[in-house]
């Protein structure tokens, strides 16, 4: 679906993140009450970063403002209408009836905490559950109970054209929300991977075959197909089970299907050829790969060893190696270096890394 048949305005996760995250700590820091903005609909299809965008926002108000954000995730899709309105009880003398409140209005009200509760799935709920979470994206209010007045809500769903378990959104409804279509990004999502820790092979593999990210389609029959989420679940498996793809080859095209599983471990394969990182960052002789691919799995490698060994020394011998190869291999990697906080101090002190910035700002 094309910008002109959605209506919308299709952007990445990057771009709704630092865009809904400027308003809100505008917001925020104006005094302006959050219920004068609107409260906001994402769309687009399975794992595109939906869920990620949100803590991404979170993030942004945190660092900008200083107060703590609590996260309320309720997928709609698990849900009754009892869980959002309440259990009905009698009240003391036993002659009306009262809604016990439900835990998901259970929130901090102090004002150093933002409170951001997020409807996700909300496209797939049971129109019964939808005609609850709708009053609370439009009215802050479900039956007898109200939305703090910092409280931000956000809600997500699938478009009928994913072809997944989605009903139609009235029109009356979605005329009073703002939406906004959801693409997939190779680019920004790199840059999310580095800092979250996702494993090299993976962002190495990314880097190389960009169009890997996402393949989801609609009229596929595959119950595994790789999306950022999925990727992002190959990485843990990596992480916390195995680096050796063959121990955990059947956890990994469980994740993102055999297709994509084929090429990704065609991929890895490069790593048993790699230099050592720990000497390209000790200062020792070390070999200079030639090939292009050899490069872009030998950065995501530095990348991880950098983020793990942010010693002044080790990170200087990295960017001397770093010189010997081509330039636009050196610029990658100062840029990935200059994702951690960690190594940014470092960076600015280095004589490589000013002049690139020079460089790129003449």
């Amino acid at each position: 679906m094309n910008e002109i048949e959605s209506g919308l305005c299709s952007v990445t996760v990057k771009e709704m993140t630092e865009l809904l995250g400027r308003a809100y700590v505008t917001l925020l820091q104006t005094g302006t009450p959050l219920r004068s903005f609107p409260s906001v609909m994402l769309w687009g299809p399975p794992g595109v970063g939906k869920s990620q965008g949100v803590r991404e926002i979170a993030g942004i108000i945190r660092r900008k403002t200083g107060k703590k954000t609590v996260i309320t995730d309720v997928r709609l899709l698990l849900f009754n209408p009892v869980d959002l309105r309440g259990i009905p009880t009698a009240n003391e003398d036993r002659t009306l009836a009262v809604w016990l409140k439900p835990k998901i209005f259970q929130m901090d009200e102090s004002p150093d905490t933002v409170n951001i509760l997020f409807l996700d799935e909300i496209s797939a709920a049971p129109p019964s559950v939808q005609a609850a979470a709708y009053q609370i994206t439009l009215d802050r209010t479900v039956g007898e109970h109200t939305l703090p007045e910092n409280c931000i809500v956000i809600a997500a769903g699938n478009r009928a054209s994913d072809k997944s378990v989605a009903y139609n959104m009235p029109k009356a409804l979605a005329n009073r929300l703002c939406h906004f279509e959801i693409k997939g990004d190779a680019a920004s999502w790199h840059d999310w991977a580095v800092k979250a820790g996702v494993h090299p092979y993976v962002t190495g593999y990314l880097e190389y075959n960009p169009s890997a990210l996402m393949r989801f389609e609609p009229a596929g029959v595959g119950l595994a197909f790789p999306t950022p989420r999925s990727w992002e679940m190959v990485s843990g498996i990596l992480n916390t089970v195995s680096a050796d793809l063959e121990k955990v080859w059947p956890l990994v095209v469980g994740c993102i299907g055999y297709t994509a599983a084929s090429g990704f471990r065609s991929w890895t394969e490069l790593y048993a050829s790699m230099p050592d990182a720990a000497k390209i960052f000790d200062g020792q002789k070390t070999e200079i790969p030639k090939a292009q691919e050899l490069l872009i799995a030998l950065r995501s490698v530095m990348v991880r060893y950098a983020a793990e060994h942010p010693e002044k020394t080790k990170i200087e011998n990295a960017i001397t190696y770093a010189c010997k190869l081509p330039w636009s291999f050196r610029g990658k990697l100062l840029h990935d270096f200059y994702l951690f906080p960690s190594l940014r101090p470092i960076l600015r002190e280095n004589e490589v890394f000013r002049t690139a910035i020079q460089s790129e700002q003449s």
